[in-house]
Order: C-alpha cells, then structure tokens, then sequence
C-alpha cells in the first residue's frame, strides 16, 4: 500500500512513524539521479506528520510515476503530493528578439 496522499485525489495517507531526517535528502537524490525521473523541479519538505513533495510537472501521468517510485522505494513514510501539472504546449509563433 502506497504511503502518499494526493492533495487532488484526497487519498489518506497511511499512518507511520514521522521520516527519519536522510530520508528528506535521499527521496530529493532519487527523483534526481533516477534515469527513469530525473526531476530537479520537486523539493522535498519535512512536516511534522511526513513528508510533502512540492513542484510541478508536465502532466498527471508523470507526477503518479513520481508518487509511485517514491512509494515504492520508501512504503514506510507517508508522502503528501502537492505536485501541480502545467500545460506546456508548443509556441504558436516565433518570437521576435530586439
């Protein structure tokens, strides 16, 4: 069972103990150097009740692979996502410089 609530879903998190001070720094290495994420955009802050990713991506498909590599690489800690999706699209016209 996944460890993390989603702030636009509005699933509880499961209940744990409150995160050991690395797992802050390790879950920000992880979303990081994973080949499969490397996303430098999400800090990783430390509440009192867990921990709460906070950024934006692209869309909703990546922010629930995020969710799900954290869950699964710490199942212990509880996870709050306030992760929002931007819609990036294309520019419609190129940009003239001065």
């Amino acid at each position: 069972m996944s460890a993390y609530r989603d702030h636009a879903a509005g699933t509880p998190a499961v209940a744990a103990g409150p995160p050991d001070e690395y797992v802050e720094a390790e879950i920000q290495r992880l979303l990081a150097e994973d080949p499969a994420v490397a996303e430098q955009g999400i800090t990783v802050v430390r509440r009192e009740r867990g921990l709460v990713l906070y950024g934006e991506v692209e869309s909703p498909h990546r922010r629930e692979e995020i969710l799900r590599r954290v869950a699964e690489r710490f199942p212990d800690v509880p996870v709050t996502s306030d992760i929002g999706v931007i819609r990036a699209q294309a520019p419609t016209e190129v940009e003239q410089l001065p």
